[in-house]
């Protein structure tokens, strides 16, 4: 039996399946309108596949451009893989979900941020409102508790 419930990877896997949803309609439709991704991903990731040279290049991690040129889009379970276009040298990649450190569309000011295990800040911390707020128990115990907004994903 479990002793909590763990909302940070909820919220993860979540907000993965966001991305997914968005990709598998990007995949069969196209970019609608001014709609365009920075994806920053772990080039660390043990599923990772990129080429040798942007490895080299990006040893921990990497920000690519879903906009004008892109080809091979294919959204899977786990992850995606796309062909870009590095410098006029078209690459393969392919990104896990769980490699992807943020998730970006500026035509429509909205963002993802994943934070790691190893740091101490909560998930979302730099995409969302924060505040501390105290609810109270029936025997007038205060728990602290994390009152996230949605405006904040909204301008």
């Amino acid at each position: 039996m479990k002793t909590s419930i763990d909302y940070g990877n909820l919220m993860h896997r979540a907000m993965r399946g966001l991305i997914r949803e968005v990709l598998e309609d990007v995949a069969e439709h196209g970019l609608p309108g001014d709609h365009h991704f920075f994806i920053t991903f772990d080039t660390t990731h043990a599923d990772v596949e990129l080429a040798q040279w942007l490895t080299e290049r990006y040893p921990t991690d990497m920000t690519v451009v879903m906009q004008h040129w892109y080809e091979n889009l294919d959204v899977g379970e786990e992850g995606f893989s796309v062909t870009l276009n590095f410098g006029d040298a078209p690459e393969p990649l392919y990104i896990p979900y769980d490699a992807i450190k943020t998730f970006v569309d500026p035509s429509v000011e909205f963002g993802l941020r994943f934070e790691t295990q190893e740091e101490e800040e909560p998930p979302l911390a730099a995409l969302t409102e924060e505040e501390d707020s105290a609810e109270e128990d029936t025997d007038g115990d205060k728990h602290d508790a994390e009152v996230v907004s949605l405006d904040s994903f909204r301008k």
